[in-house]
């Protein structure tokens, strides 16, 4: 076996049943029994695989990166359209929920998290959105200092390899961005004359308001997952080690710092210790959970679970936000997805041109084109974002959106979310055991700017929808008919009825300079405990306009710069 700074064995991917025959083996090198790293990373999603190859770079230190969840072996991950299958799948998602909610009606939400390497990248739909500028720049006015939008700009520059239509780039980074306009569905036209129609300005991208196809994350028609563009290269390097189903407990104190993780997996418990470093990147949901379980929360829930408490803190857990939306469903006039996708001889044509050509309808994402919109006059900036998919599918009981048989007549969405919800919930500990389901409990449409908004979007999308050119493209609305609703009430509540999660959490372990309010402070260090930081969506002090996972990635990079300038 290789060998890594301090002697350390180099472990590719561990699965859980070898993990004790390879942990005696570094116990046999002399390391007191206990397996030992520079820095330990939970959690190898779209931060933690940006961290292992930021910190294993220059190859002096070692590297462990713990994931709770399996390898990405399946095809569905690989497949772009295998968003539809990975949606509900029980080996690769988390599959969440929500406690019930009053405001939506006593429902409880499904909030699917990514459970393999690449964690939610290797299930997401793939859309690519830094940020509108302003989004950091509120960052800044909550306490992160250093994170404005000048400042984070080029780190995201050194993430991206942009790819245009006609096969150039732009840029140099691991993750590639595609432009995809010359292979979304002909429908997609009439949203853009929709759009012209009301005067919204057209862009090339999306950190701009107005009407763009998304780019996606996707190199040669397959997903570019964070284990793809990031672990998979770091993994070829002798200092990174890699663990699969192997599950954070706790951390390890020695006083007030932080030096080791006990790890649970399918064979028991070890403990793994950090020369430098413990880097919690579980994601919005797990991280809180970490630190709870560890002792670093709300002093009333860890009592009432019977952990003792190391640290009294409300922030551990609150502030959680995140994104929800509605579809509103129509039958088309012209053939859409649904018509490549249904009949199976077309199906079994696509799938051949995507094998030839790594191109066509499986190779992209359901949400191809939409944009950041101001819903009404007098708003400084966009309020809004917008998709319109080309294809309509139902959603079943238990959540699951079978994108990949969709409905047997054309059809099509236009969805909605407001971008910067200000409703806040938490995450917190059910029991003291890893395996205790989290209590995720949002705190969804609260407060009164949140329902203004919800209403602002779906008036926005009624202007859209009764258009020259969108009438053209409309047959008939799928019940609930959004062009009947005349009246905020109405609008309102059937958003309560049947809005969802756009599955993008953060905040629950939120950046601030002020330990009474926040978890850690602008360079990701956990207030009052030395050794230990938390670099993922939970420390974002106030959420995106749109999707996570590209201001996710940018958080890790920059974060990985900061441990090693601290080193």
């Amino acid at each position: 076996m290789n060998t890594v700074p301090g002697g350390c064995p180099k472990l590719f991917v561990l699965q859980s049943p070898v993990e004790p025959a390879i942990l005696r083996l570094i116990s046999d090198r002399g390391i007191s029994g206990v397996a030992q790293f520079d820095y330990i990373i939970i959690g190898a999603g779209s931060a933690g695989c940006v961290l292992a190859e930021g910190l294993s770079r220059n190859g002096r230190y070692s590297v462990l990166v713990l994931e709770a969840g399996s390898r990405d072996r399946s095809p569905w991950i690989a497949l772009p359209i295998g968003y539809g299958k990975t949606f509900f799948h029980p080996t690769l998602n988390w599959r969440y929920s929500t406690e019930s909610e009053e405001a939506l009606g006593g429902r409880s939400a499904y909030w699917p998290r990514g459970k393999v390497l690449g964690g939610s990248s290797a299930i997401n739909a793939l859309v690519y959105v830094r940020g509108l500028p302003g989004d950091f720049d509120d960052w800044v006015d909550a306490g992160a200092h250093g994170w404005d939008w000048n400042t984070v700009a080029p780190v995201f520059e050194t993430l991206e390899t942009r790819v245009g239509c006609d096969g150039t780039r732009d840029g140099s980074g691991p993750m590639h961005v595609q432009d995809v306009c010359d292979q979304i569905h002909p429908a997609t036209r009439h949203f853009f004359a929709a759009a012209d129609e009301m005067g919204l300005p057209r862009v090339e991208t999306v950190e701009h308001e107005g009407a763009t196809s998304y780019r996606i994350t996707t190199k040669g028609g397959r997903r570019c997952s964070a284990a793809r563009a990031f672990l998979r290269p770091a993994m070829r390097r002798a200092n990174v080690t890699v663990m699969t189903r192997a599950a954070a407990e706790r951390l390890i104190f020695e006083g007030r710092y932080v030096t080791g993780v006990e790890v649970t997996s399918s064979s028991g418990k070890t403990r793994v210790s950090a020369g430098r470093e413990v880097i919690v990147a579980a994601g919005a949901v797990a991280s809180p959970l970490i630190l709870q379980r560890s002792g670093i929360g709300p002093a009333a829930t860890l009592r009432d679970h019977g952990i003792d408490v190391l640290g009294d803190s409300e922030a551990v857990g609150g502030h959680l936000q995140d994104h929800l939306g509605v579809n509103y469903f129509f039958r088309a006039t012209e053939p859409t997805l649904n018509q490549a996708l249904r009949p199976l001889h077309r199906r079994a044509a696509c799938a051949i041109r995507y094998a030839l050509t790594r191109r066509g309808p499986l190779a992209l994402s359901v949400n191809q084109c939409g944009g950041f919109f101001r819903s009404r006059a007098g708003l400084s900036r966009p309020d809004q974002q917008l998709y319109f998919n080309p294809v309509s599918y139902m959603t079943t009981p238990e959540g699951r959106r079978n994108v990949v048989m969709p409905d047997p007549f054309p059809g099509f969405i236009i969805g909605f979310q407001p971008a910067r919800p200000s409703s806040r919930g938490r995450i917190d500990i059910s029991g003291p055991r890893v395996g205790d389901p989290p209590r995720i409990r949002p705190n969804s449409l609260s407060t009164d700017k949140d329902r203004r908004e919800v209403v602002d979007g779906a008036r926005f999308c009624q202007r859209l929808a009764s258009t020259g050119a969108m009438r053209r493209l409309i047959d008939s609305p799928i019940a609930p008919d959004l062009l009947a609703m005349e009246d905020d009430e109405a609008i309102l509540t059937d958003f309560r009825a049947r809005c969802g999660s756009v599955f993008h959490p953060v905040g629950t372990c939120r950046m601030g300079a002020d330990p009474s309010s926040s978890v850690v402070d602008p360079r990701c260090r956990v207030h009052g405990v030395g050794g230990l930081r938390v670099v993922d969506a939970s420390v974002f002090p106030s959420i995106t306009s749109g999707n996570t996972n590209a201001p996710t990635m940018m958080v890790a990079r920059r974060a990985a710069d900061m441990i090693l300038e601290d080193a």
